[in-house]
Order: C-alpha cells, then sequence, then structure tokens
C-alpha cells in the first residue's frame, strides 16, 4: 500500500478498528458509526469489510452521500432514527467517534438490549457525557454496556493494514508536501482538514 494510505491506519485506523473488535460483534448484529469524520469514514469501511449490517449516524446533510459511499446500508439523523422499524430497530454496537458528547448520548437511544457503546473520540468542547434520567433507567434495564477503546491489541493493527492493502479500506486523505507543514498544522488545529492530513517527506 502507499505511505499516504498507510500512515493514518497508524492512529486513527488502529483506533477504530481496536473499537470495532473490542465490541466483539457476533455475525448477526448490527453496527452503527456516530460522526462521519476522520474516524468515522473509516468506521462505515471496517464495520463492512467485516460483513456486518453498518448504520451511519449523521446530522449533516451534507455528509450521507458520502457515508453511503464508505459503504454505509443506511443513514439516520440521530439515536431516534436509529430506532425505526425500517431501519431494523435499533443497533447492537455504536461506534462513538465523534467529538460532540450531545450526539454520542443521544445515539444511546438507539442501543437494542446488551448493546455496547465503544466510546474512541473526545469531546472538543470539553462538554460531559450526560445521560437523562429516563435515559438511565432505559440503559440499566437494557443491560447495555460502555466501553473505553484506544488502540488496543498488536493484532489489531495488523489486521486494520491488512484491510487497507487488500483494498477493502480506502483513507480519505489531504497531502500536504512538507514545506507546508506549518499550513497543515494549521487547518488540523482549526478543524478545516474534513479527514485526514498527510505530510509527504521530501523524495
Amino acid at each position: 500500500m502507499s505511505y499516504d494510505q498507510a500512515a493514518p491506519i497508524f492512529c486513527a485506523g488502529y483506533t477504530v478498528y481496536s473499537g470495532l473488535r473490542s465490541a466483539d460483534p457476533k455475525p448477526h448484529e448490527r453496527v452503527a458509526v456516530v460522526g462521519i469524520g476522520a474516524l468515522g469514514h473509516l468506521g462505515i469501511q471496517y464495520s463492512k469489510a467485516a460483513g456486518f449490517e453498518t448504520i451511519a449516524v449523521t446530522h449533516s446533510k451534507d455528509k450521507e452521500e458520502l457515508a453511503y459511499k464508505f459503504g454505509a446500508d443506511s443513514v439516520v439523523a440521530d439515536g431516534k432514527g436509529l430506532l425505526e422499524k425500517d431501519q431494523g430497530s435499533g443497533a447492537d454496537v455504536i461506534l462513538a467517534t465523534s467529538n460532540s458528547y450531545k450526539a454520542i448520548a443521544d445515539s444511546i437511544k438507539g442501543l437494542r438490549p446488551n448493546g455496547r457503546l465503544i466510546l474512541m473520540g473526545a469531546s472538543a468542547t470539553n462538554e460531559p457525557l450526560t445521560l437523562s434520567p429516563e435515559l438511565y433507567v432505559d440503559f440499566l434495564f437494557k443491560r447495555d454496556r460502555i466501553i473505553g477503546s484506544t488502540q488496543n491489541d498488536r493484532e489489531y493493527l495488523y489486521e486494520a493494514l491488512d484491510y487497507v492493502a487488500k483494498g477493502k479500506v480506502r483513507v480519505m486523505t489531504e497531502i500536504f508536501p512538507l514545506e507546508e507543514i506549518s499550513n497543515a498544522y494549521d487547518k488540523v488545529a482549526n478543524g478545516n482538514v474534513r479527514f485526514k492530513a498527510v505530510i509527504e517527506p521530501i523524495r
């Protein structure tokens, strides 16, 4: 694989795939991905490559078409949308890749009994992750779980890279030459790189 495809897997791809593996989804289970950005666009692809029915959760209308291109079977706006009958009434696993804890907490409404919410995104505004009393009780009686995940077993990195090498997962990148590294840093810091920034060294 090319270096520009491999580089993001050592961070973003490793993180997302580790989360999917930690959730331990069964063949018949459904996976939802909250947030279609640097992590989420990979989450959709890994879930589909692993053979799971995959739902993208995003409020952004402009990301709906992209989510389908990445392989999503359906796209919904929120947790309530996950519960709609034509969407299969919920998800067994939610990969929380969004930096909005509000969106993540809302998605919990769409968890099925014995569901797993995998936290792998950090809030951009230091907001708390809170559950309403009703949602807390619902979460409790469904025996759902919240699982924290970053970059776990090293074998997950090998597997994540293998999917890319086989062409089943492709990272959306914006490539910058080394002399523009300061510009690249500023764009990332200001949230102006849509997916992943890659610095191309001098050849």
